[in-house]
């Protein structure tokens, strides 16, 4: 009798060792692709981050060009009328 209890609790004890130990290796190995998913996550956020950049940047470089053609317009404009003002009639 003592024999088959020694027996059962030694191949109870191995099958929880081996339960634990697997249950180890799997953290270790979900960690690790954890880190790689965070990587790839990084690089597209960036990549995503860069293409909004472009299209501000574009956007903004018309409106400054606009912006500039029309203050030169202004610019003529008002020393057209200076012109007309000073120039003897």
């Amino acid at each position: 009798m003592m024999r088959t209890l020694r027996k059962v609790v030694g191949h109870s004890m191995l099958i929880i060792l081996m339960l634990t130990g697997t249950s180890f290796l799997g953290a270790q190995d979900s960690a690790k692709q954890d880190m790689k998913d965070a990587g790839q996550e990084t690089k597209e956020a960036a990549k995503d981050t860069g293409k909004a950049t472009k299209k501000v940047a574009k956007k903004t470089g018309h409106a400054v060009k606009k912006g500039t053609h029309k203050a030169a317009e202004k610019t003529e404009e008002g020393a057209q009328k200076v012109k007309d003002k000073t120039d003897p009639q």
